[in-house]
């Protein structure tokens, strides 16, 4: 069966002019919502942002989510804006279980279907007339990033990939930062949220987790935790349906995450071209240089100076635009 014929065609919707977001649309390109389902019957929203004035030819097209725990009129919206002005056609989406995108429980995460999510996104694109599915490339952000190198390594369809603010978040559930979780703590982990899913079931609901976001900061807080707030919880980058604004990921998502590696496959996107982009003062850092090390050739590190992890977020003088700009121009075609 082709693919075309495998996908439900999409809805189009319009979108709400009262919609907030953390960002100004630009005068040149064109915002439409839309919805596509995943591989597993999951409705998600997204908005397609489209350069004005392009003529009939079909343009090179992104798909971007991320980062975790954000919704699409955050940070993925303000990178297809801008990446939309340069000429792409781009989907930024919510993931399963997240903002406007269907899935029941709410503000749950998978390794598989976050992946597929991505993946969804490209058979959304590639039916549409005025995109060249011979051209798609993926941009990942924060979390996002992780589900975006897993994506790519299946979906040979996907001719480029590039990630910002790199999370793996499987390493991060089942390691701890720096990996400094032992395996006693892992294993304490794991009963928790063993015995967590005994009350889940019982009361008919999923608890929240206690790793949210504070409401106010107290100053004794890791530095990523204030920078976090300082997106998340002010004007800045605040969403009321971003649950790392305003809720929190169930007590149990990290799961299957704990013994589900995203990056395995990582070589396997060779020989198609990688670009990771971080801050050179991100907490994040060794996470990128990780899958950079990981990840076979083609391949491209780009180190921002004195940049932390939320300022390749929304910092429109600080992410490297133009390079993005080149690096897709450059490999999808």
């Amino acid at each position: 069966m082709s693919t075309e014929a495998a996908v439900e065609p999409a809805t189009s919707v319009a979108a709400d002019s009262s919609e907030h977001y953390t960002f100004q649309l630009s005068d040149n390109v064109i915002r439409e919502k839309v919805t596509f389902k995943n591989r597993y019957g999951i409705e998600l929203t997204g908005d397609l942002y489209i350069p004005k004035n392009t003529g009939n030819a079909p343009l090179p097209a992104l798909a971007i989510s991320g980062p975790f725990g954000a919704v699409k009129e955050q940070s993925s919206g303000l990178y297809a804006n801008q990446m939309a002005e340069r000429g792409f056609a781009v989907l930024a989406f919510d993931p399963s279980y997240t903002g406007e995108s269907g899935g029941e429980p709410r503000n749950v995460a998978s390794p598989d279907i976050n992946t597929e999510d991505f993946s969804a996104a490209v058979d959304f694109l590639g039916i549409q007339k005025n995109i060249d599915r011979d051209k798609i490339g993926i941009i990942g952000i924060c979390g996002f990033a992780g589900f975006a190198l897993n994506a790519v390594a299946v979906d040979k369809r996907v001719k480029a990939v590039a990630t910002t603010s790199m999370y793996d978040m499987s390493r991060i559930n089942a390691k701890g930062y720096f990996d400094a979780t032992t395996p006693e703590q892992r294993t304490e982990m794991l009963e928790q949220m063993s015995l967590q899913r005994w009350e889940d079931a019982e009361n008919g609901s999923y608890a929240p987790s206690s790793n949210n976001l504070p409401e106010k900061l107290q100053g004794d807080e890791p530095q990523f935790v204030k920078e976090y707030f300082d997106y998340y919880k002010t004007p800045r980058g605040f969403h009321s349906r971003s649950l790392n604004s305003n809720s929190a990921w169930t007590a149990t998502t990290p799961i299957s995450f704990m013994n589900m590696p995203l990056l395995t496959y990582i070589k396997e996107i060779s020989l198609r071209p990688i670009l990771i982009i971080a801050g050179e003062n991100a907490h994040s850092l060794y996470l990128s240089e990780d899958a950079f090390k990981a990840a076979a050739e083609p391949k491209e590190l780009v180190v921002i100076p004195d940049a932390v992890h939320v300022d390749l977020y929304d910092r429109i003088e600080v992410i490297p635009f133009d390079k993005l700009e080149t690096f897709f121009n450059e490999h999808l075609k």
